[in-house]
C-alpha cells in the first residue's frame, strides 16, 4: 500500500512539471544528441588519430569544464541582472551549434581544444540562465521533480547520441569524422525548440536592479552560508567524478571494439536518465542528502570495478553504477541551490556553484589524466575512489551532527 502511495505521489510530481520545464528538457535533449555523437567518440579520435596522449585527453576535458564554469558565473549575473535568461540561454545553445562543425574538419589536438573550448562557452553561456529558468516556472513543492525531468530529458539524448554515432559508424564504415559532421543536425533543433517553444516567464518589479556584478563580494556574502556548504559539497563530488572520457578509454583498454564504443555512453546513461526523475521526486519528501549519501556509494563501487574489473562486462557493469551515480546526484545538487539561494539571486548562485564545480573538474580530470599516463587506468580509478570514500564518509558524518529538523529539505 505504501508502495502504491509513493508511485503516486511521484507521478502527480511529475504531472505537474510546467510545459515550458518540459520545453527546456527537450532542448536539452536535442542538444545532448548532438554533443553526444561527438563525445563518445572523441577520446578514441584525439588518441587513436590525431596521436593525443591521455594525460593531454585529461588537461583537454577538464580546462573545457573550467571554461564553461567561468563563463558562466557571468551568464548567471546577467540573467539576474537583465531578466533576459531566455535570450542568454539562446545565445549559449547557438554558440555550440556552431562549434559543430569544427570537429570533423580538425587535424591537430589543438584545433578540437579550439572546438571544445566554444562548446563549453556556449555551455557556459546557457547553463545558468536555462537552470534558473527551470525555477522561474516551478512551484516550490515540484522543484526537485521539475529539475529531475529536465536531467532526465537531457540524459535521455546523452544517451540516444551515442546510439546514433553507433550506426552511423556501421552505416558509414567508421568514418568518425562523418559522423562528428551529422552532429550538426540536432544541434539546429534544440536552438529552434528553444527560440519558439518557452515563453520566459515575467520577473517581478525591481528584480533585476537587485542583482550586483559578481565581483562586489558583499553581495557573495549575502548569500548565506547554507548556499556555501552546498558548494562546498559541490567541490568534493567533482574531485571524485573526473571526466567520461576516461570511461571512453577504458572501455577501449579492455578490448571493446571502436564501432561499438559509444555503448559505453549508452550504459551510462540509460541508467542515469531512469534514475534522475525518481531521485529528485524523492528528494522532494525525505533529506535530499541522504540520496546523495546513495550516490556516492555508488561512485565508490564503479571506481573498484573499472579498477579492479577484468574484462568488457566488468567495466560495463562499473559505468551502469557511474550512471546511477549521476542519477542520484547531479539533479539534487541543482535543487539544492536553489532551496539555498536567494530568488533574485539564483543566476548568479549558479554561477558561482558550477565556476567552483569547473575548476575542480579541470584538477580532477589533469589528475587522473597524468597518472593514468604514469601508472595506468588501475591508479586514476582507485584515486578516484578513495576521493569517493573521504566523501562518503565526511557526509554522513555531517547528516549525524545535524539536528533532523535543521536538515535541508
Amino acid at each position: 500500500m505504501e508502495t502504491d502511495k509513493t508511485k503516486a505521489s511521484w507521478r502527480s510530481g511529475i504531472s505537474a512539471v510546467p510545459r515550458g520545464v518540459w520545453t527546456l528538457g527537450l532542448v536539452s535533449m536535442f542538444m545532448d544528441i548532438s554533443s553526444e555523437m561527438i563525445h563518445s567518440l572523441l577520446p578514441v579520435f584525439l588518441v587513436g588519430t590525431l596521436g593525443a596522449s591521455v594525460a593531454l585527453v585529461g588537461v583537454i576535458e577538464g580546462a573545457a569544464e573550467a571554461t564553461a564554469s567561468i563563463t558562466k558565473i557571468f551568464s548567471g549575473w546577467l540573467s539576474d541582472r537583465l531578466g533576459k535568461r531566455k535570450l542568454l540561454a539562446i545565445l549559449g545553445y547557438g554558440l555550440g551549434a556552431l562549434s559543430k562543425p569544427i570537429f570533423p574538419l580538425a587535424v591537430t589536438p589543438f584545433e578540437v581544444f579550439g572546438a571544445r573550448f566554444a562548446d563549453r562557452i556556449g555551455k557556459g553561456v546557457r547553463g545558468a540562465p536555462r537552470d534558473a529558468l527551470v525555477a522561474d516556472l516551478s512551484p516550490p513543492s515540484i522543484r526537485g521533480a521539475a529539475f529531475g525531468v529536465r536531467q532526465s530529458l537531457d540524459t535521455i539524448g546523452a544517451f540516444t547520441g551515442p546510439l546514433v554515432a553507433m550506426a552511423l559508424m556501421l552505416v558509414l564504415a567508421g568514418n568518425i569524422r562523418a559522423v562528428f559532421a551529422w552532429a550538426v543536425v540536432p544541434a539546429i533543433v534544440a536552438v529552434l525548440l528553444l527560440v519558439f517553444g518557452v515563453r520566459e516567464p515575467r520577473s517581478p518589479s525591481g528584480a533585476h536592479a537587485a542583482a550586483r556584478p559578481p565581483i562586489q563580494w558583499a553581495e557573495v556574502r549575502d548569500i548565506g552560508p547554507a548556499f556555501w556548504g552546498v558548494v562546498a559539497l559541490g567541490v568534493v563530488f567533482t574531485m571524485a567524478r573526473f571526466s567520461e572520457a576516461f570511461l571512453v578509454l577504458r572501455a577501449q583498454d579492455a578490448g571493446l571494439p571502436i564501432a561499438l564504443i559509444p555503448v559505453v555512453m549508452v550504459v551510462m546513461n540509460v541508467v542515469y536518465s531512469i534514475a534522475a526523475a525518481p531521485a529528485g521526486s524523492l528528494s522532494d519528501r525525505i533529506d535530499r542528502r541522504l540520496v546523495l549519501v546513495a550516490g556516492l556509494a555508488c561512485l565508490v563501487l564503479a571506481d573498484l570495478f573499472l579498477a579492479l574489473g577484468d574484462g568488457v562486462a566488468s567495466v560495463l557493469i562499473g559505468v551502469a553504477l557511474w550512471g546511477l551515480h549521476m542519477g542520484l546526484t547531479q539533479g539534487l545538487l541543482a535543487a539544492l541551490v536553489v532551496d539555498t539561494a536567494p530568488a533574485h539571486l539564483r543566476g548568479t548562485a549558479f554561477g558561482l556553484f558550477n565556476l567552483a564545480s569547473g575548476f575542480t573538474m579541470l584538477a580532477a580530470s589533469t589528475l587522473a589524466g597524468i597518472l593514468w599516463s604514469a601508472f595506468g587506468y588501475q591508479t586514476t580509478f582507485l584515486s578516484g575512489g578513495l576521493f569517493a570514500s573521504l566523501a562518503l564518509v565526511g557526509l554522513i558524518l555531517f547528516i549525524l551532527r545535524v539536528r533532523p529538523e535543521a536538515r535541508i529539505r
